[in-house]
């Protein structure tokens, strides 16, 4: 006698062992789909978008987020001119809103060991963005950069020294 589809009663040890493997399942499916994720692509448009953005309006939620992990502005502001090669002034003028992301990267003289920067940022590899878009490549390393500091990685390394 052929018996059609067999399910444990619900609430049994059987029962509740198949929802578990059910659900391994499914993280497992999602894990290998998740494995193949296409890159977004920075556009004119957007590089244009980031380089009228007032450094000084944004600066505040990039201190937020790393004092909520227990950094320090001094710490921050360490990150930001070993990548930029500004002076403590300079980067206060920007942070009083005395410029844009475009003013502050144009005028930035980025490390030499900046290159080394890589990873996603906000679902861009910083390392595929095309170098005509100079602006919005050392915009995702900066926030890396700060990325890394709000995880507490030690400073050593996010200097890449």
């Amino acid at each position: 006698m052929a018996v059609g589809n067999v399910y444990p009663p619900s609430g049994s040890p059987a029962a509740e062992m198949a929802g578990k493997q059910n659900a391994a399942l499914a993280i497992a499916r999602n894990v290998s789909i998740n494995k193949i994720k296409v890159m977004a692509e920075v556009t004119v448009e957007k590089n244009e978008q980031i380089a009228k953005m007032n450094f000084g309006s944004i600066y505040p939620h990039y201190l937020n987020r790393i004092e909520k992990h227990g950094r320090t502005k001094e710490e921050l502001d360490r990150v930001i001119l070993w990548l930029t090669g500004y002076s403590q002034d300079k980067l206060e003028s920007f942070i009083d809103g005395k410029g844009s992301f475009g003013d502050f990267f144009e005028g930035a003289k980025i490390h030499e060991n900046a290159h080394m920067i890589k990873g996603v940022v906000c679902g861009y590899r910083i390392e595929e963005i095309a170098k005509e878009f100079s602006l919005y490549r050392n915009c995702r390393r900066m926030e890396k950069l700060i990325d890394e500091l709000a995880k507490g990685r030690k400073m050593e390394k996010i200097l890449r020294q």
